[in-house]
């Protein structure tokens, strides 16, 4: 049809526009599935961009995110000047004046080529049409980019065309704007913003002109000129950025002299992007919206979410206050216990052998070592026990020691580890959670992942069980020796003959209240016996411990694992009126434009009657009001006045492995566990390891910090008054001791209600000895 037309020119000149139409319309369309993927209208209009997902506390406080590419996208008016007149004045200096492709650029880069400066052609657009769609990568290439001399010309072209497409949509400053908020930065810094605050703490709107020329400058080379790992390097292309900026005009000769002899002044310890994104509370959230995601269909880590938590972030921070020095304290004790031995024993107390070896054959590192020397185990553990200069966690800080493999194995599994939960019983919103002493070096959770054993916090299992069956506060058992026959799961017959603590009995008749507080376990054990202990296991399941339970006569001991999650949401039954609540550690979630797309409320389901669950809280308040009651150490901290009211229990399991405390006030129950991971590391004595002296103060202190910020909604003062009637019998004051001190003496006078007798002592006054002293 072409020969019609008589003019070579013209008819050359239709062939040409007729051609490229075609070979245009096939690259559209992925003509035989020759020329791969191109973007269509729709991807222009809404490109897709790898948004971080940001994590925030319920009081708007950022910490951490979840991404995988680090990008966080910003306006184009929070972008520096400086940022923009660099870019320009390095990449494309025609930008205002081509429409996606600069023919001219082309020209004057292949002229420069020749002579010996190799200089790149592709407009900013083009850039951005390649990291937008991914126009260089191999989903992009059809057939024809398997041939090398081919696949670059199809590239090119599709990046030209996606180019003009671009301009034709956008405007130049919202192209720029796109740009920046795409390319990479190494470091995992994805887009300006997090580049700024990844290399200089700072925001996009704030960098100088010497700082965006670093930045802009690795756009040539991340890795080259990165300015963490290269900064000669890095230095050398600043200035280079700079020259082209003064060329362009943007900044004066003398700026540049300026600018070109500052030091690179990075700061890279943003807390923002750093400690925050490594952290026990990132981990479980991620794992809590497991579910959530996938039901959805979201992934949290490219669709740019505000994710809010139910923690409140003035709270957590005195959690974490209060664990560094508790910890530090308790960690110095353990290390006092055992000092030059080793600390890892068997239950008869003798040294396990060969438990670091043990240790070290599961490291990386010792199987790469193996390889190396052909299964030489000596010679592995040779070099294992050669000390080299590293880095190490401890409680001042991290610190630089020169140290063997195997000693700073030895250091890490002799750390005591923590976790602590907080939560307002009554909505089930988690307030509070720390996983462990550093998650940089402990992954392991220690509030919802470790399961240890409950020692005495779950006897409240038991006493609850019995008031199911008909049995009152005021009710009495005998402390004194007990023993269980039973027949275990294998058909065999055995005795238990449980122990007090102090393995001693006093013979005396004692109410409920006052046996829990005491913690006796010949009472406990005795009540197990009566009320089965099938059926203990079944009012633990139902309150919220969801771990599987042995049912065996010391389950009322606390002989079964559970965790410092499942018992925080147990107790608050009892201070929710008997009605179990789901906790939840995420209110709500936020799109990328603002909108709400999810929002969490607690589940609830009545499980205990009202009138036991009020009982119950009542006989927690005894551990302190109690005679020797296990919680009276709380005397210790300024916990009480304007009548306020504390229940709690302290555990410990056998051999001082495990120390924890559950607390519970009006307004929030909180637990706490302290131990080692390593099992076999262990306090010594009573007076050292159990959880009265571990877990205890911790729960203490940081309750006695709380109570000195009342805007935080947790105040002091008296428990909720039961909603329903109490027909059972719970008034029933145990023996009391009261003491009058005479100018020459002390006198104690004990008042034995239940037997209506009074017996009054006199002690010879003690020099320097506190009333409250003779009292406890």
């Amino acid at each position: 049809m072409f020969k019609r037309v008589k003019s070579k020119v013209v008819r050359y000149f239709l062939i040409v526009v007729y051609s490229l139409i075609l070979v245009v319309c096939a690259v559209q369309l992925n003509f035989l599935w020759l020329f791969g993927y191109s973007p269509t209208k729709k991807d222009i209009v809404l490109p897709t961009l790898h948004i971080s997902s940001e994590l925030y506390t319920a009081d708007s406080v950022l910490i951490g995110r979840y991404f995988e590419e680090d990008r966080d996208p910003v306006d184009y008016d929070s972008i520096s000047e400086n940022i923009l007149n660099a870019l320009i004045a390095t990449e494309d200096v025609r930008f205002y004046k081509h429409n996606g492709v600069d023919f001219i650029g082309l020209f004057s880069s292949a002229v420069s080529t020749l002579r010996g400066d190799k200089r790149g052609g592709s407009t900013i657009t083009q850039q951005l049409a390649k990291n937008l769609y991914r126009t260089r990568y191999n989903q992009s290439q059809g057939l024809l980019g398997h041939i090398p001399g081919l696949r670059m010309g199809v590239t090119k072209f599709k990046e030209w065309m996606t180019a003009y497409k671009l301009e034709s949509k956008y405007e130049k400053n919202e192209i720029i704007t796109m740009y920046l908020n795409t390319v990479s930065f190494s470091n995992n810094a994805y887009g300006i913003k997090s580049a700024s605050l990844r290399y200089f703490n700072k925001q996009p709107n704030a960098l100088s002109a010497a700082e965006s020329a670093v930045l802009i400058g690795m756009l040539k080379g991340t890795t080259l000129y990165n300015p963490i790992r290269n900064p000669d390097k890095s230095i050398e292309r600043r200035n280079i950025v700079l020259r082209q900026m003064q060329k362009e005009g943007y900044i004066s000769k003398e700026q540049y002299q300026s600018f070109s002899k500052e030091p690179l002044d990075l700061n890279v310890n943003n807390p923002e992007r750093g400690g925050t994104n490594d952290s026990y509370l990132r981990t479980a959230v991620e794992k809590w919206l497991e579910k959530w995601s996938e039901e959805k269909g979201i992934d949290i880590y490219t669709a740019g979410l505000k994710i809010y938590t139910t923690i409140d972030s003035r709270m957590q921070q005195l959690a974490e206050e209060t664990i560094v020095k508790q910890m530090k304290g308790l960690q110095e004790r353990l290390d006092n216990t055992w000092r030059n031995e080793e600390p890892w024993r068997d239950k008869s107390g003798a040294i396990i052998p060969g438990f670091l070896e043990d240790k070290a054959r599961k490291l990386p590192i010792f199987a790469a070592l193996m390889e190396q020397h052909k299964g030489d185990e000596e010679k592995v553990f040779q070099l294992l026990r050669e000390p080299k200069k590293m880095k190490i966690f401890t409680w001042e800080g991290d610190e630089e020691v020169e140290m063997s493999t195997m000693d700073s194995l030895k250091h890490y599994v002799s750390m005591l580890n923590t976790g602590m939960m907080a939560m307002d019983p009554y909505n089930g919103k988690i307030k509070v959670w720390i996983g462990g002493i550093n998650h940089r070096y402990y992954k392991f959770d220690h509030v919802n992942q470790a399961k240890r054993q409950a020692g005495s916090t779950f006897k409240p299992f038991v006493y609850l069980t019995a008031l199911e069956n008909g049995m009152e506060p005021c009710d009495q058992y005998e402390d004194k020796p007990v023993r269980l026959d039973f027949v275990n799961k294998q058909g065999e017959k055995e005795v238990w003959e449980p122990k007090n603590a102090d393995w001693n009995f006093s013979y005396r008749n004692m109410s409920l209240r006052w046996a829990m507080a005491r913690s006796l376990n010949t009472i406990t054990a005795q009540i197990t016996r009566d009320v089965g202990w099938d059926k203990i296991v079944e009012t633990a399941h139902r309150c919220g411990i969801e771990s599987h339970l042995e049912s065996v006569p010391s389950v009322g001991l606390g002989s079964n694992d559970v965790s410092v999650f499942e018992m925080v949401n147990a107790y608050a039954t009892f201070m929710n009126e008997g009605k179990r609540v789901e906790p939840i550690l995420v209110s709500e979630i936020y799109d990328n434009s603002g909108k709400r797309i999810a929002s969490f409320q607690t589940t609830e389901k009545q499980v205990v009657d009202p009138e036991n669950a009020w009982l119950m809280t009542y006989m927690l308040r005894g551990t302190i009001e109690e005679p020797e009651g296990t919680s009276q150490a709380l005397w210790e901290w300024d916990l009480f006045g304007h009548e306020n009211q504390i229940g709690g229990k302290t555990g410990t399991s056998s051999d001082y492995v495990d120390g924890w405390y559950m607390g519970v006030t009006k307004d929030l129950v909180a637990g706490v566990w302290v131990g080692c991971d390593e099992q076999s590391i262990r306090f010594k004595s009573s007076q050292t390891g159990e959880g009265s002296k571990t877990a205890l103060p911790i729960y203490a202190t940081f309750m006695e910090e709380l109570y000195k910020q009342p805007e935080l909604g947790v105040t002091k003062g008296k428990f909720p008054d039961p909603k329903v009637e109490i027909n059972k019998k719970y008034n029933c004051p145990s023996p009391r001791i009261r003491i009058e001190v005479p100018s020459d003496s002390a006198a104690v006078e004990l008042d034995t209600e239940d037997s209506g007798t009074e017996i009054l002592l006199t002690l010879p006054e003690v020099e320097g000895t506190e009333r409250n002293e003779i009292e406890r």
